[in-house]
């Protein structure tokens, strides 16, 4: 019997022992002293941190008050009682966790506990309410961690009224949590509180007010999926707040009231934030790791200088203000920024250079006047419709969309200038970048796939002058032009499916070649223009060949023929070299030029021919100033030239040069040829 007696207090006060440096017992060790009534929580037992047994349904108020770290760990406890643990005046650490059972806590359950500075509330599912009075009064409290729990709305905190400095308030992964109410942390902590984690919770909305009455450091919402509107006045009454990480949410905007004070700003995988803030809205901003490379072009090189505050600054002063003169007046500081700009979109506008700007505009009202004047002429004009009229409608129609194309461009540079890191994610990223991609490459496939047809049109023409029987049809060119259009769709509708991409740069030119299948497609596109190219040196090379008589035609004659294939052909070369040696470089991944560069391609080289095409195939041509001068007769206007055309046509005359003999026919298809598309 003594020696049973003697065991006991033996055990009893290595338990204590045990519990001063922090050991854990578990519940296994502790023998039930009420066998048969409802298992609790002894007086002993909880001396320590306990593992209790499942068979724990209820924590009752025989608690030792001596404990000073209680830990409820996988019970069967559905409810936390009002007051149940308010006698405990040393307990400093409180942890409930793995209590799945657990649904309810009670008023005054975490109440009037001075020595209490931790309480961790986590892994109980099905807790969905905390009484609004259930914290009251901790004013020692500096840990407040409540997660992976069933709570479906912000529990109340505002009675806390903690005094401890640094506190720590940790609520993350509540799913069901979506709102932040207005106070939500006011009486939370008198001093600033240290770091508020409300990540990864289910939160849409964070109302306005919800941090009144605060000082916060540094503020986590990262995760917040659903989170799409932070109330424009949610930190009025605030102060304080130096860091704030709003990542991995849906976020499009932030308040103003908290800019001023911010140095580190976090919003990675934060993919709908696509305006930043003016960085003068940011003075103090010494770190910004963002999801958009383009938005660190607003942070490059900025530095804090004295232009704004020059005469203050100035002041003898000055000095005396140690705030006003490090924000405003102390030497430069750069900002942090990550992720940086690459290759594909530097920090510039659309187009970078002065000149070339005004070059754009330019060549665009060109392209867009000439074109659109050839299509209402050769459509308005009451003349058959040939062959080479129907080649020329569709090469007017190709090089009208590629003046679309410059003048949206042109359009965009002009609304961002200065900014456009602010649009580049809406701009590259929208239906406007992919449609002016879709035009451009569609516009320059079915360009050139015309261009090849008229000149092999010209050179079947003329090669077979004298065989009727083979002279291309209307019903043939049709055919012909519809596969043109199926193929130029086609190129054109791949990247907007992910075979290259619209989006990579700020031009909207499919030059995304990660993948082997863009690879694939740009090369080849870009092979395929280079071969009709050299299909029409040889066409004209032979077209010339086979007109080239200098005993039927004089010098004159066969000097303009050659002249004016020569300016065809060099037209055709100055658009497609340049762009075909650089582009099919960078698609193999060997860049000779950056975007930048690339750029005055764009402007000065890639349009050559669409602004050229009317000239060379209209403007310049006999029989569409005859077309034109009959079609403004119409209305009133040119009627005189228009009647001395009409007289001509009708007389039919021949070129004196013309051979009497057979040679004649083609000589004379020939400059039929020449007419019609200007060669």
């Amino acid at each position: 019997m003594w020696t049973a007696n003697m065991t006991t207090v033996v055990t009893s006060c290595l338990a204590l022992l045990l519990t001063m440096f922090g050991v854990n017992m578990t519940a296994a060790s502790a023998p039930d002293t009420n066998a048969g009534d409802e298992a609790t929580i002894g007086k002993q037992s909880l001396l320590s941190s306990n593992h209790l047994s499942f068979g724990v349904t209820e924590i009752l108020f025989n608690i030792s008050s001596s404990t000073e770290y209680l830990r409820v760990q996988h019970t069967q406890v559905t409810v936390i009682r009002q007051s149940v643990l308010s006698h405990l005046q040393l307990l400093t650490t409180l942890i409930i966790s793995g209590n799945v059972a657990l649904e309810d806590i009670g008023a005054f359950a975490f109440s009037n506990l001075p020595e209490l500075t931790d309480i961790i509330i986590t892994k109980s599912r099905n807790l969905r309410c905390i009484h609004p009075d259930a914290f009251r009064n901790l004013i020692k409290l500096k840990y407040l961690s409540i997660s992976n729990t069933g709570l479906n709305s912000f529990p109340d905190f505002t009675k806390i009224y903690s005094t401890a400095s640094g506190f720590l308030f940790d609520l993350h992964d509540n799913s069901h949590i979506m709102r932040i109410p207005a106070n939500a942390f006011r009486g939370l902590c008198t001093q600033t509180i240290r770091e508020i984690l409300l990540t990864r919770n289910g939160i849409k909305e964070v109302a306005s007010d919800a941090f009144n009455g605060t000082k916060i450091h540094r503020l986590y919402l990262r995760g917040n999926k659903q989170l799409t509107h932070i109330h424009p006045k949610a930190f009025v009454g605030s102060s304080g707040l130096t860091e704030l990480d709003v990542s991995e949410t849906a976020i499009s905007s932030l308040p103003n009231s908290i800019l001023g004070e911010l140095q580190k700003l976090i919003a990675e995988s934060s993919y709908d934030f696509k305006k930043l803030p003016h960085p003068e809205l940011l003075p103090k901003l010494r770190q910004a790791n963002l999801t958009y490379p383009s938005h660190c072009c607003a942070f490059k090189n900025i530095h804090r200088n004295r232009s704004r505050w020059n005469s203050l600054c100035s002041h003898p002063k000055a000095r005396d203000d140690v705030h006003f003169y490090r924000d405003h007046c102390s030497n430069s500081t750069s900002i942090t920024c990550s992720p940086l700009p690459d290759e594909f979109n530097p920090c510039e506008d659309i187009m970078s250079a002065t000149f070339l700007q005004i070059l754009i505009w330019v060549i665009s009202v060109l392209t867009l006047l000439g074109n659109g004047v050839v299509l209402l002429v050769l459509l308005g004009s009451r003349a058959k419709l040939t062959v080479p009229r129907f080649l020329m409608c569709h090469l007017a129609f190709a090089d009208l969309c590629m003046g679309v194309y410059l003048v949206v461009i042109a359009t965009v540079d002009v609304l961002t200038r200065g900014r456009y890191y602010d649009y580049a994610i809406d701009w590259q990223r929208g239906l406007g970048c992919s449609a002016a991609g879709f035009f451009t490459v569609f516009a320059s496939e079915l360009s050139v796939f015309t261009l090849t047809a008229i000149t092999l049109e010209r050179w079947h023409t003329i090669t077979y002058a004298l065989r009727l029987d083979r002279k291309i049809r209307l019903r043939h060119a049709c055919i012909i032009m519809a596969a043109g259009w199926t193929f130029s769709l086609i190129t054109a509708f791949l990247p907007t499916v992910g075979v290259s991409s619209y989006s990579k740069v700020s031009i909207c030119l499919p030059m995304d070649v990660e993948s082997v299948e863009s690879q694939v497609y740009v090369v080849s596109l870009l092979l395929l223009n280079i071969l009709a190219f050299f299909v029409v040196c040889s066409c004209y090379l032979s077209i010339y060949l086979t007109v080239h008589n200098p005993l039927s035609m004089p010098a004159h004659a066969d000097t303009r023929v050659a002249k004016r294939m020569a300016i065809l052909i060099f037209t055709d070369f100055i658009c497609m070299a340049p762009i075909s040696f650089f582009a099919i470089s960078a698609a193999l991944k060997l860049p000779l030029i950056t975007v930048s560069e690339s750029k005055l391609l764009l402007v000065l080289f890639y349009p050559i021919n669409s602004c050229s095409n009317p000239f060379l195939y209209a403007f310049f041509t006999r029989t569409f100033r005859q077309d034109f001068f009959i079609l403004s007769a119409r209305f009133g206007m040119f009627k005189t030239r228009a009647q001395i055309y009409r007289t001509e046509s009708s007389s039919c005359q021949q070129p004196a040069w013309i051979s009497p003999k057979s040679s004649h026919v083609v000589l004379y298809s020939l400059a039929n040829a020449l007419s019609l598309d200007a060669k």
